[in-house]
């Protein structure tokens, strides 16, 4: 009989049932039934003393193997058998573990206790957070700089950069006259920006590092490195003159090439032959060359005469040729010489979008004083007069009819430059006209603007709806107005 109560029980050696000896012995004495666990919202991490920030899901080993470390000193006096969760609202700012413990008590018996811990979830930044609200501490910057005129490359790394979501971990961006910088609050996100500006665009890069402060006792030092990435001052649509052996290497090419594409390669045609070549980024820099013409000196011109040449005689060692470009030899006369009889004869790459009495823009070689150094050493019988560089169409009725847009980037603009909004135009119709740029770029539908049919031909190249993407808004709160519907 148990001496407490006269219950009939088992023998064990404290002689007492399980509900006397609970009543006499509490093994969970000393463990706090009660604690706090910090966590910080902005990076959904949760703080393991001293200072250590980890990742944990709700429920998780991870956090259950947190929460049991703030009770390791006190579960040193007893057994621990089983740990679990006990389920939650998740934004209750509550954790619940129930325990199962084992103590030895009276005369050698061992007693089992069900006990539950409640961890209440206090929020506090972490201090990566506070630097990155801070906005201006910053451990390591990437200085992207590109030393031309037009802003086309920077306007499509801005696109680049948004698809691949990796302004994320940025703390500031800033754009000055020829670049843009970007702060970072540790040295491996400056570090992975960089491995994608070199898959991305061709470029090349130099990195510095500048000590802050030493701790002598600890030996750790704290650094401020800087990354400078030089893209190459080639844009699309720029006119290069290549020099002799980097002509030769590809595939005897004409030294004059138009750049009709730069993507993480150079791209370019030769617009007597049709021929193509691709220039990386270390074939550049070891052969360099520069733009023969700003785009500011683009002319206008129109055609008189037009012929595609169907069959054209490779030469020696000649490579690949164009599929989606039809050669074709022109003549034109300036819009601005219309009362002269000046015409040109040229040869151009764009015979299969230009008919008699097409304008198009080019440039004018055969008025021009080319200071370039290989251009100057060449035969002037190898220079063409005019070389065509595109067609081209009413802007105002492209804007009008453009109904999609791109989204931006948020960063510390200079004083806005008048011709800034002319290259970003130019950089929308670039994408309008050339479909291997847009695969690279999230376009997204401007409800603004209705849809007109797509079956246009005479007008400029337009984006179809299929290669958008339908932008999210949210008018009104989910919980009355428009959004009451989703609830029902």
């Amino acid at each position: 009989l148990c001496c407490q109560c006269g219950v009939p029980i088992p023998p064990n050696p404290a002689n007492m049932c399980v509900g006397c000896l609970r009543a006499q012995v509490d093994i969970t004495e000393g463990i706090p039934k009660q604690g706090t666990v910090h966590f910080c919202k902005q990076c959904e991490r949760y703080l393991q003393p001293p200072g250590t920030w980890i990742q944990c899901s709700l429920e998780s080993r991870e956090l259950l193997a947190l929460c049991l470390k703030k009770l390791k000193a006190s579960l040193s006096k007893v057994r621990l058998i089983d740990a679990g969760f006990i389920w939650t609202e998740p934004h209750s700012k509550r954790l619940k573990l129930k325990l199962t413990v084992q103590k030895e008590v009276i005369n050698g018996a061992v007693l089992q206790q069900v006990f539950v811990v409640e961890y209440i979830v206090q929020s506090q930044m972490c201090e990566d957070c506070h630097r990155i609200e801070a906005k201006d501490f910053w451990k390591a910057v990437v200085q992207v700089r590109q030393k031309t005129l037009h802003k086309k490359t920077f306007y499509y790394l801005e696109q680049l950069i948004l698809k691949h979501r990796l302004h994320q971990n940025t703390l500031r961006i800033k754009e000055i006259h020829d670049g843009l910088d970007f702060y970072y609050s540790s040295k491996q996100q400056a570090q992975k920006m960089v491995d994608f500006l070199q898959c991305t665009v061709p470029s090349r890069s130099k990195s510095s590092q500048r000590l802050i402060s030493h701790d002598i006792h600890s030996n750790v030092y704290n650094y401020k490195s800087t990354f400078s990435v030089e893209i190459v001052p080639i844009c699309k649509d720029n006119v290069v003159c290549l020099s002799p052996k980097l002509a030769q290497s590809l595939g005897n090419m004409s030294q004059i090439c138009v750049c009709i594409r730069v993507t993480s390669t150079i791209h370019l045609i030769d617009p007597r032959t049709l021929q193509i070549a691709e220039i990386d980024g270390n074939t550049y820099w070891r052969h360099p060359f520069n733009s023969l013409f700003h785009p500011k000196q683009l002319e206008e011109f129109i055609i008189m005469d037009i012929n595609r040449v169907h069959e054209k005689k490779k030469g020696a060692g000649a490579g690949a040729r164009s599929n989606k470009h039809t050669l074709a030899e022109a003549w034109v006369r300036k819009t601005s010489e219309l009362d002269t009889d000046q015409q040109y004869f040229c040869c151009t790459h764009l015979g299969h979008i230009l008919n008699p009495g097409d304008l198009v823009l080019g440039f004018d070689l055969a008025n021009c004083n080319l200071n370039d150094e290989f251009a100057n050493k060449m035969n002037p019988h190898s220079i063409p007069d005019v070389v065509l560089i595109k067609k081209s169409y009413d802007r105002t009725k492209r804007q009008r009819r453009r109904n999609w847009k791109l989204k931006e980037l948020e960063r510390d603009r200079e004083a806005p430059d008048t011709d800034d909004e002319r290259q970003y135009q130019d950089f929308l119709e670039d994408l309008e006209e050339d479909e291997a740029i847009r695969k690279n770029v999230n376009i997204y539908r401007n409800a603004d603007i209705p849809v007109e049919s797509d079956t246009d031909e005479d007008g400029p190249p337009r984006i179809s709806l299929a290669e958008m993407l339908e932008d999210l808004h949210i008018s009104q709160d989910a919980t009355g107005g428009e959004g009451a519907e989703m609830l029902t």
